[in-house]
């Protein structure tokens, strides 16, 4: 062998080394970048600061296909730090308790008040959408199957 087959020797030798190194810190660079990725768990901030920031009113109530809002107008809801509601309009105050959670992976807004109609409001409610002035909420009946839908709007 001349000197020039055993440049060309070393050279592809040296070649393939490099091509095996640049692959491992691909694979490496690529283990990394995935492990750093933060799991989409379809979660969005707690609902707790965003409800208790100000009074609510339901601009939106369907109960078995049935619009139902008119039975809260001109309540004002009160999202309470202690877990408690109080629903209030001119000489009438109905109280009641509020919590969250999750179901499924989805956040939900828990109601129970014990006076009509506002014990129809009693359910575990997902967070269909939520901002510092609208919470849209959705509940499917375990029982019929029927959809209901609520939306608290800030006053």
């Amino acid at each position: 062998m001349n000197a020039k087959q055993i440049r060309q020797k070393e050279f592809k030798s040296l070649k393939i080394k490099t091509m095996k190194n640049l692959l491992s810190i691909s694979i490496l660079v690529l283990v990394m970048a995935a492990s750093s990725c933060k799991k989409d768990d379809n979660s969005s901030p707690s609902i707790d600061n965003t409800i208790q920031e100000g009074k609510w009113k339901i601009t939106f109530y369907i109960d078995s296909g049935k619009d139902e809002s008119d039975h809260y107008t001109n309540y004002e809801f009160q999202f309470n730090s202690d877990g408690t509601i109080t629903a209030v309009k001119t000489g009438s105050s109905v109280n009641g308790t509020w919590s969250n959670g999750n179901d499924d992976s989805q956040q939900k807004l828990v109601l129970s008040f014990t006076t009509p109609p506002f014990d129809e409001l009693n359910d575990d409610w997902h967070i269909l959408e939520q901002n510092s002035s609208l919470i849209k909420l959705e509940d499917v009946s375990g029982g019929n199957g029927g959809t209901d839908y609520l939306t608290f709007s800030k006053i």
